[in-house]
């Protein structure tokens, strides 16, 4: 998401380029009153929500951006903004409403559960879902570990092929999925590996989603399990084969469609490692373009008691962010 073109003369008179006739403010209380009209019309059926912060995105408003704070879903929000007959207009330009958090919440929807170590948080899940893909999309998460991106993809009317090579993860997203939805979504499940999806034909997959361990900082098979990346210690030999993945998933991809993980950094002799732009460089060498590199503050990480000891005693900082990279498939 790109922000808005501003001319900046003052707080109280940046505009819009395409809309000079407004400035940021007038644009905002235009935002504010349209929204105290829906909320009296009844409109968003008592979702549960207040906005903190507006933003605008285009060269002409085409786009405004709320982080809010609430209980309401981001779907629920983002359907009743963007109703047709409700629609938000500025100079006859239509504008769309996109709700964004900052995914401070593990999830506990559905059959969602926080006791998988590094599963991603249902809300990254589901961002990447309503905005890279529409109903009735066939999507793939390889590496499926606690059946997030499953749960996900069965609420929001998205089918999926879900994949592992640890059957422990298998099981678990089975058992999760069990659960009755309003729609025909179907899912799907299958003990592979990531660097061979061969039973996936080419130009299949309408979105890509998945979150790789960061190699070995959290051992799912504790070494049992000979495919399982997880299971290697060396940031090279770990990215040699995440090059692999790569390759992978973009024979899979259809052209034009998109690809994100979810990858974050580590460190080795109390030096910082680079790994998420390690990764990131063999997603791009296997042909894929880069869209967004979105930086997710880390929440209710399990081993920051064990990293605060270990910073205070090394004199480093804590790592306390990871990269949602957004790659595109353009041919």
């Amino acid at each position: 998401m790109h922000p808005a073109n501003i001319v900046s003369n003052n707080m109280n008179s940046q505009a819009v380029i395409g809309l000079e006739s407004y400035n940021i403010l007038e644009l905002e209380s235009c935002v504010y009153n349209h929204l105290a009209i829906l909320k009296e019309n009844f409109v968003f059926e008592d979702l549960d929500f207040s906005v903190g912060k507006i933003s605008f995105f285009g060269s002409r408003v085409s786009g405004i951006k709320l982080e809010y704070m609430g209980k309401a879903r981001e779907d629920d929000l983002l359907n009743a903004l963007n109703d047709k007959g409700r629609r938000l207009y500025i100079e006859d330009i239509v504008v769309d409403f996109c709700p964004e958090e900052v995914f401070p919440r593990r999830g506990n929807w559905a059959t969602h559960a926080s006791d998988w170590r590094g599963n991603w948080s249902p809300e990254v899940a589901r961002n990447l879902i309503l905005r890279y893909s529409k109903e009735g999309d066939v999507l793939l998460d390889s590496m499926i570990g606690g059946g997030t991106t499953a749960i996900e993809a069965k609420i929001l009317n998205r089918n999926i092929i879900y994949s592992d090579v640890n059957q422990d993860a298998l099981d678990r997203t089975k058992k999760s999925l069990d659960f009755k939805v309003e729609n025909k979504s179907w899912q799907r499940g299958f003990k592979w590996d990531s660097r061979n999806l061969s039973k996936l034909e080419d130009n299949s997959i309408d979105l890509v989603l998945t979150h790789p361990p960061y190699v070995d900082i959290i051992k799912y098979s504790e070494g049992k399990l000979i495919d399982d990346l997880s299971n290697i210690h060396d940031i090279e030999s770990f990215c040699d084969e995440m090059e692999k993945v790569a390759k992978e998933f973009f024979r899979v991809l259809k052209p034009g469609k998109f690809c994100a993980i979810l990858m974050g950094d580590t460190r080795r002799n109390k030096m910082y490692q680079p790994l998420a732009y390690k990764v990131m460089d063999r997603f791009l060498k296997a042909g894929l373009l880069l869209k967004e590199d979105i930086i997710k503050r880390q929440f209710n990480c399990k081993a920051t008691g064990f990293w605060v000891t270990k910073s205070k005693e090394s004199n480093f900082l804590l790592i306390i962010h990871e990269h949602l990279f957004v790659f595109q498939k353009i041919s």
